[in-house]
């Protein structure tokens, strides 16, 4: 049985929503009218804008992926509160990681919960292809989806060398953030070719 997945984009939108909100929440204004009170408060920002960033990756690639969903199931529902719930985990660390100016194991907190986001997108896509079996638009777009199996060991690997260099880690998430920033091309070329659908 398929249920209709208008409501389900629709919840997923607003806790997203929510989660941006509250990372915007955790900025706080400089104590100090100068620049030594901005430079205090630089650490703060930088990961609202980097996970501002990652955020909206999701709910970008979020809204592609489910134009490519017929309908869903229970197991398509928990799976995407499974990232829900991931995602919501993103202000939590941002600004325990802003607060220690990206020490080791804030930093490492922070990628664990980025590799768990992609986890759980993959899983998500899996359980996807699985409900809908053989003629899955999804299966056809992403094929073996090496980008994503490529990105989770990436993702794995900031958050062991956190531990060693919490910049270099950063500069890895920086770089996984620059990697997925446009929409997914494979679905958006699959969509074009199939002369698009509707959400």
């Amino acid at each position: 049985m398929t249920i209709n997945k208008s409501r389900l984009e629709s919840f997923s939108d607003g806790v997203i929503s929510v989660s941006l909100t509250l990372m915007l929440y955790q900025i706080q204004l400089p104590a100090e009218f100068n620049w030594t009170g901005v430079r205090a408060e630089a650490p703060h920002f930088f990961g609202y804008v980097l996970s501002f960033i990652y955020v909206g990756i999701y709910w970008n690639n979020h809204h592609h992926l489910f134009q490519m969903v017929r309908g869903i199931n229970g197991k398509v529902m928990w799976a995407n509160l499974n990232l829900l719930f991931w995602l919501t985990m993103i202000p939590i660390t941002t600004t325990w990681t802003g607060k220690s100016e990206f020490s080791e194991i804030p930093t490492a907190l922070y990628a664990f919960v980025l590799f768990m986001c992609a986890v759980s997108y993959w899983i998500l896509q899996r359980v996807i292809m699985a409900s809908e079996r053989q003629g899955s638009m999804l299966a056809g777009a992403i094929g073996k989806d090496r980008k994503g199996r490529v990105s989770l060991v990436v993702y794995a690997l900031a958050i062991v060398v956190s531990f060693f260099s919490s910049i270099v880690a950063t500069l890895i998430l920086i770089a996984m953030a620059a990697f997925w920033f446009l929409p997914d091309s494979r679905i958006e070329s699959y969509l074009q070719g199939q002369g698009g659908r509707d959400s």
